[in-house]
């Protein structure tokens, strides 16, 4: 039985393919793209594979664009202190976690670029008939957590870029990326940050920002890429203009395994439904999840009634074994959104892992602890 339940923070267990992957490049070695050996050439080949696989994950052609970063958070802060804030406005959903919040802030605090929130549902969902009204000219910027981290609710992201028109549009895909469909040029987004240890199911340090038009953004870092090096300026081709160093080749690896194993839900997607609903019913919890389940993904929260956020956490662990993350989960923004600041919540996040057995057995731990309450 599975019962980890924390995959939005970090993902478990692995597919077979992400240890063998690895294993593969402790085994034979090599750098990327800095020599002509067939040691060097193989590893290269990898690294490109990978970098087709996240852009068709994604739903972009454009593979260069897919540019390799140690996180979505390296990957946020890349896009948003690499550009530039002539009219120092940004607007945000009501759900960004701290690794969109924080950087704005530094902006706020050293150029005055200011932040607006989006119009939005109850549960931190845009609203689009309020938004069509917003003047999406005035901003430098939006900013979508295409999944909440928190409740799960997933954002109209097609339907937001298509109102915003020219104003640049950053998707925080940390928690969708794997999980639900993207479609990056269909819907012109302008960037994507992404994680590859969450919905992907790769090993911790990957992740990669897909950028458009990589004008938009100036390098954070500058080094050696093992072109132009006769040059001292940074390359612009992409994606040597924002992957300066080595990087990180065995995670890399291992995230190949991870897009490369097809696997698909073990659980049925109306069983999970039916879970919310039940628990919903329950007297002693508060249900943090989207109001209209077709925007609903696989990550939902609970606030305990009358107990601490901590203590419905450790009860879960010592008496069923259920392993949860509880507090503010990085986003105090959605938790003043949805009404859980500053306490927090239970989160439970699933993973292709989990089977409608899990779900069952979760629903019979919660009913438990709510019987045993009321």
């Amino acid at each position: 039985m599975n019962l980890y339940f924390d995959n939005s923070s970090t993902s478990f267990p692995k597919p077979e393919g992400v240890s063998q992957s690895i294993n593969e490049y402790f085994s034979h070695g090599g750098t990327y793209g800095r020599a002509a050996y067939n040691r060097v050439i193989e590893v290269s080949r990898k690294v490109e594979s990978t970098r087709s696989l996240l852009a068709n994950l994604i739903g972009t052609s454009l593979a260069p664009n897919v540019v390799f970063t140690s996180n979505a958070t390296h990957a946020i802060n890349l896009f948003i202190r690499g550009m530039r804030y002539p009219k120092r406005r940004v607007i945000i959903s009501p759900l960004e976690h701290n690794a969109v919040c924080r950087p704005l802030q530094y902006l706020f605090q050293t150029a005055g670029v200011g932040v607006d929130i989006f119009p939005h549902h109850p549960d931190g969902r845009i609203d689009i008939q309020k938004a069509a009204k917003v003047n999406f000219a005035s901003y430098d910027l939006g900013i979508i957590n295409h999944v909440s981290n928190v409740n799960g609710v997933i954002q109209p992201i097609k339907e937001i870029k298509r109102l915003m028109g020219n104003t640049p549009l950053l998707v925080d895909a940390s928690q969708s990326a794997g999980r639900v469909e993207i479609r990056a040029d269909e819907w012109k987004l302008d960037a994507l940050a992404l994680t590859g240890h969450k919905g992907i199911m790769g090993p911790t340090g990957t992740g990669a920002l897909f950028i458009r038009n990589p004008d938009m953004a100036d390098p954070l870092i500058f080094g050696g890429t093992g072109s132009n090096s006769e040059s001292y300026l940074q390359p612009i081709d992409l994606p040597d203009r924002f992957e300066a160093g080595t990087p990180n080749i065995v995670g890399i690896y291992g995230l190949w395994g991870a897009l490369s194993s097809g696997m698909g839900y073990s659980f049925k997607r109306e069983h999970f439904v039916e879970l919310l609903h039940e628990i919903s019913t329950f007297s002693s919890f508060k249900l943090l999840a989207a109001d209209d389940t077709d925007f609903q993904s696989d990550v939902f929260s609970i606030k305990p009634l009358g107990m601490e956020v901590s203590e419905l956490a450790r009860i879960l662990f010592e008496k069923f074994s259920v392993e949860t993350r509880s507090g503010l989960h990085c986003a105090p923004l959605a938790h003043r959104t949805l009404g859980t600041f500053p306490t927090g919540a239970v989160r439970f996040s699933l993973s292709k892992f989990h089977t409608d057995n899990d779900l069952d057995y979760l629903h019979s731990c919660l009913k438990k602890i709510d019987e045993g309450r009321s």
